[in-house]
Formats: structure tokens, C-alpha cells, sequence
């Protein structure tokens, strides 16, 4: 009898030695717990100063010089002509605009220890100077631009004479993840090496409408503002997988979405500024819709992914490597292909006469096309002749495709492509978009009606643009420097 009573006695003090290391477990788990978490935001933070101390030496603020016109008339009238004065007299003058020069500073990075410095190009689209300011105090004036592409937004400058400057080691943007840590750093709003911290909230973000801008941006939620573009946004290796570049914002200020250009789109772009001073891009030659559940359904495929070719250009390179109409591209050269954009991007960005493989849905069937990239000959822009250089402009075409695109009247004048900074045309207000009607009093439709009227200009030295932007028409006078 004794023995089973006491059984429930030691169960019961048993259970009693449980009861207290299960409290005491939850009692001192507490701290513990909290000590873990405390501990791993330590981690955390010291991974961003671990950042911070790598990269900081290597990010400059890029500070420019622009000329810009104030006051006085922004057109000229075709009454200042010697024509009209002959006959008219002199009209009187309204004051004279004035040069100013301004100054602004983004942010920049060198990537070499020779002073190669990454940037945006809309940081030093119309710079007169370029000097770059590092955070030790170092100035470097009369900075050399080597390269700019607009349609990427990333320029590629030097600086002179350099040798043993600190550098960032460049990543692999393919690699990154949604959700991932990054650090930007820059100079925003004009505070010099400011760090922010955030994740890369989403990849391939396109935000502009052209047909013609290659963008496949790098969203982020960590703090971007006016200043930082240019700067790097790094992952936590303290190596480089974007170039903060735009903000979407509703105020001009951050509002949680920033956007970067992919490292892995800005060094193809590099190398080639490297090594010619321009970009010239791959193309081939269709025309293209992505893939939707309902034409996938149509076509009977279980897929949602690839690109529908609606048109194929008559002797294109696509058409030369078998591309036909209603064709569906599902894969390039290994990589799946799931929009437009990416074809845009991976095709603009491979050289021209490179063969890639192109894997297409037909009838039903899969077929593997070997297409040799041509190269995108930006003619319009190239036949402008010497004379419309010496004034500052780069004119094009308003063909079919053009005139679609920048919703313009096909075969009705020149559209404004470039305009050089600091040139006649750019101090006479002329900006890319604006359409040419007329030059010196001879209707011109084509470029090579623009530069067949520029011909007399050669020996009047000046030339007569019938300048259209938007609704609002106006003669301007241009001079030969």
C-alpha cells in the first residue's frame, strides 16, 4: 500500500521540477530573446557601417556649370532680317537676354583608380564645366565627359591626371532579389555623403512612355531625393548594382519609390563609351505586343509568357533570320523572355553583328532562329549636315514611326532630335521636340531638305528656322559662330 502511495508523490514532485524549468525557461528566455533581437539589429547596423566606411571615399559630388538665358526676347523675329529692313527700316530692339551661369551638383562614383566616374547623364546634359568634389576636400577641375546616353541615362566621365583614388568594386544586378538590403548614398538637396537604407522593392520598372528610351530600372524604397542621382546603390558587400537615377513622387521630394539604373545595363553602356564616346545599339526590326492570358489562349498556349511579333520589317535583320508575323518569342539566348521591354533592352544592348539564338512559338511548335543583331542606324540623325552641327542642331525625319511616336503630323517638317549646349540654336531657345517648318524661307520635310536649305547659310552666316512647339509658331534667326 505504501508503495502506491507514494508513486503519486513523486509524480507530483515530478511534475513540480517541470513546473519550474518551464518557468524558468519562459522567465529567462525573455531576455534571452531579447537580447537575440537586439543583438541582430547590431549585426544589421554594423553591416550598413561596414558599407558606409568601404564606399563613402569612392562617392563624389559631380558639380556642373550651365549657361542659361535671362530676359530679353526668346525668339527672333523675321523682321531682324536685312530683307525686311531694307524695306522696313530697323524695328526697334527690346532689351538684349543676358548670359547667366549657373551652378548645380549631383552625385557620381569613380569605379577605377585612374578617375573613371559613373553618373546620370541628365546630371551633365548641358554642362559648360564639370569639376568633381571628393568627401576628403580634394577638388578636380576641368573633369573630361567621355560619354553620355540619354536613352540609359548614364554618363561616363574622367579625371584628368588621376591615379590612386579610392573606387567601388561594380556587382551583378541579375543577382539582386526582391526583398534584398541596399544603401544609397549621394548628395541630397547638397548634403554630402548621406547614406539611406532600404530594400529593393521591385526589378524592370519602366516608367517612360518612349518607344525609344531603354530603361529596366531598380525600384527601391530606400530614400532617394534631388542630388542623389548619380550615386551608387550598393548591396551589403559595398559593391555597386545601381545608379540612382528618378524619384516618383508627388511633391519633388522622396515619397518611397526610388529608381536605379541596373550596374549590369550601365557598364554595356560604359564600354562602349569607352570605346568609341557613343552607344550603338542592336535592333531587330519588329514590331512588338506582350503576351496577354487571352491571346495565349487564342494562339492555345498554356503560357502567359513571351512577346507576339505584329510586324516584321522588309529586308530586317529579323526577316533576314526568319521572323515572321505572329510569331511568339519566348526565349533569347538562354533567358526567357516574359515582355517587350526586356527584348528592347537585351537586343538594344548586344552588338551589332552578334548572332543570337531566338526561340519562337509557331503554329504550335517551338523553332530555334539564329538572327545576326543589326545595328539601329539613328540616320535622320546622322545626315544632318556640317552647318546644322555648327548651329547646334540634330534633326530628324517625321516618318511614319516618329510621327507616332511623338504624336506629330508625318511629312510635315523636321523634328528637333538634339540640341547642343551652349550652341546658336540652344542660345536662341530652340529644345529637342520642336518641329522646323521652314529654313531660310524654303519649306523643308526631310533632313536632307533641312541641310540642302542651310546651304546659303555657309555664306550669309545666318539661317531663318520657322520654329513650331505645340500650338505656337515663330520665326528665329540664327547666326554662325
Amino acid at each position: 500500500m505504501s508503495g502506491h502511495k507514494a508513486a503519486p508523490v513523486k509524480q507530483v514532485v515530478l511534475c513540480g521540477w517541470a513546473m519550474v524549468l518551464i518557468l524558468a525557461a519562459v522567465t529567462w528566455s525573455e531576455p534571452l530573446a531579447e537580447a537575440n533581437g537586439v543583438e541582430t539589429l547590431r549585426k544589421a547596423s554594423r553591416a550598413f557601417s561596414e558599407v558606409a566606411k568601404k564606399a563613402m571615399p569612392a562617392v563624389v559630388a559631380v558639380q556642373v556649370e550651365t549657361v542659361v538665358r535671362v530676359g530679353g526676347d526668346q525668339f527672333w523675329s523675321p523682321f531682324d532680317d536685312e530683307f525686311f529692313e531694307r524695306f522696313f527700316g530697323p524695328r526697334p530692339r527690346s532689351r538684349q537676354p543676358q548670359e547667366r551661369r549657373r551652378t548645380g551638383q549631383a552625385s557620381g562614383f569613380i569605379i577605377s583608380e585612374d578617375g573613371y566616374v559613373l553618373t546620370n547623364h541628365h546630371v551633365i546634359e548641358r554642362a559648360e564645366t564639370i569639376r568633381i568634389l571628393m568627401g576628403d576636400g580634394r577638388i578636380f577641375e576641368n573633369v573630361e565627359l567621355i560619354g553620355s546616353d540619354e536613352k540609359s541615362d548614364v554618363a561616363l566621365l574622367k579625371i584628368p591626371d588621376a591615379s590612386g583614388l579610392p573606387y567601388l568594386e561594380l556587382g551583378d544586378s541579375d543577382d539582386l532579389e526582391v526583398g534584398e538590403w541596399v544603401v544609397a548614398i549621394g548628395n541630397p538637396f547638397g548634403l554630402t555623403e548621406t547614406l539611406t537604407v532600404g530594400v529593393v522593392s521591385a526589378k524592370g520598372r519602366r516608367v517612360s512612355q518612349r518607344s525609344d528610351d531603354y530603361q529596366d530600372f531598380i525600384q527601391t524604397d530606400a530614400a532617394i531625393n534631388p542630388g542623389n542621382s548619380g550615386g551608387p546603390l550598393l548591396n551589403l558587400d559595398a559593391r555597386v548594382v545601381g545608379i540612382n537615377s528618378a524619384i516618383i513622387t508627388g511633391t519633388g521630394g522622396y515619397m518611397g519609390v526610388g529608381l536605379a539604373v541596373p550596374i549590369n545595363m550601365a557598364i554595356l553602356v560604359k564600354d562602349q563609351l569607352l570605346a568609341t564616346g557613343r552607344v550603338q545599339r542592336g535592333y531587330l526590326g519588329i514590331t512588338m505586343q506582350n503576351l496577354t492570358p487571352e491571346l495565349a489562349e487564342y494562339f492555345g498556349l498554356d503560357t502567359g509568357n513571351g512577346v507576339v511579333v505584329m510586324d516584321v520589317e522588309k529586308d530586317s535583320p529579323a526577316e533576314k533570320g526568319g521572323l515572321r508575323k505572329d510569331d511568339i518569342i519566348i526565349r533569347i539566348d538562354g533567358r526567357d523572355i516574359t515582355n517587350s521591354n526586356e527584348i528592347r533592352n537585351l537586343i538594344g544592348f548586344t552588338s551589332p553583328g552578334t548572332e543570337v539564338n531566338i526561340v519562337v512559338i509557331r503554329n504550335g511548335r517551338e523553332r530555334t532562329l539564329r538572327v545576326a543583331v543589326g545595328a539601329r542606324e539613328e540616320s535622320a540623325l546622322a545626315e544632318t549636315g556640317e552647318i546644322g552641327r555648327q548651329l547646334g542642331l540634330r534633326v530628324q525625319t517625321i516618318d511614319a514611326d516618329v510621327a507616332r511616336e511623338y504624336n506629330l503630323t508625318e511629312g510635315k517638317g523636321v523634328r528637333v532630335a538634339e540640341v547642343a549646349s551652349g550652341s546658336p540654336a540652344d542660345r536662341a531657345g530652340i529644345q529637342p521636340g520642336m518641329v522646323i517648318y521652314s529654313v531660310n524661307r524654303r519649306d523643308v520635310n526631310t533632313v536632307a531638305e533641312f541641310n540642302e536649305a542651310l546651304e546659303e547659310t555657309e555664306q550669309t552666316k545666318r539661317a531663318l528656322l520657322l520654329v513650331r512647339t505645340g500650338r505656337f509658331s515663330q520665326y528665329v534667326l540664327l547666326r554662325l559662330p
